[in-house]
């Protein structure tokens, strides 16, 4: 064959190295969709493995993800409940869809959804720090009563253990938020209130929803309201707020995102 043979066994050790490699980077990936809870894709996979050092193309992890039958979770469709008290007292939107802070405690936006079970619906309703994309408040009720925001606000208070006067809350412009008690709650603790004319201004929040129910609970077939609140807490406290890579914030989990924001 015309070649060596001292490059005979140069090339099948290179092809035994190149062997191991592979099945070392199989094992990696499998590993990381694994602690994603089956949730990451491509680029998220890629993020991770450069974290650890190893330098891998995205065809290349598209291709194992495929030999390996991994994949990650899509999109799911987006719906609007919000219900608005026409004749309550509303607030100009302050923002107009510019989410960017440049340090916590700056903008903080709230929303409701709700998660299905068999029992009936569970509210969820969150405080979101834009800086981050922390969920720095969260409360879930059987109803839709103002409490829902309310202890949503209790939580990120002690969360935060004290902020700045000057805070921006952002939400849409549901009864809840435009109710007297949650408008005096924030007058005293000097936020500036600001409102969207509708949920589509305030994607950042639905985002979030849409991450919460696509990798959760559209996965899920919840028996019981106690059960959807078990998992819902486990997902936003161990999970999302410090495990899981955002792509917004250079594919750090948000609280990882904040530490080196303190340093």
């Amino acid at each position: 064959m015309c070649v060596s043979k001292s490059g005979f066994y140069k090339w099948l050790e290179c092809k035994d190295k190149n062997h191991q490699f592979e099945f070392s980077l199989e094992e990696e990936i499998k590993k990381i969709h694994t602690s994603s809870r089956s949730t990451y894709g491509r680029r998220r996979i890629l993020s991770t493995l450069k974290k650890s050092f190893i330098k891998v193309e995205k065809k290349r992890i598209s291709k194992i993800m495929k030999k390996l039958n991994l994949n990650g979770v899509g999109k799911p469709k987006f719906k609007t409940t919000t219900k608005v008290d026409r004749q309550a007292i509303h607030f100009p939107n302050l923002i107009s869809g510019d989410f960017t802070s440049y340090k916590p405690n700056e903008l903080w936006t709230s929303d409701i959804t709700y998660i299905p079970t068999k029992e009936g619906w569970v509210y969820l309703c969150i405080i979101l720090d834009t800086f981050s994309r922390a969920i720095i408040g969260w409360s879930m009720q059987d109803n839709l009563k103002r409490e829902i925001v309310l202890n949503s606000l209790n939580m990120a208070y002690k969360k935060r253990s004290h902020f700045p006067n000057g805070i921006i809350f952002h939400s849409d412009k549901g009864s809840q938020y435009s109710s007297k008690e949650v408008r005096k709650y924030l007058k005293l603790n000097h936020f500036h209130q600001s409102m969207s004319n509708s949920c589509y201004e305030n994607s950042i929040t639905e985002t979030f929803f849409s991450t919460l129910k696509k990798e959760l609970v559209h996965r899920c077939n919840f028996l019981t309201r106690k059960e959807a609140k078990s998992s819902i807490i486990e997902y936003i406290e161990v999970f999302y707020n410090r495990i899981r890579a955002h792509s917004a914030l250079d594919y750090l989990a948000p609280l990882e995102y904040e530490k080196n924001y303190e340093i």
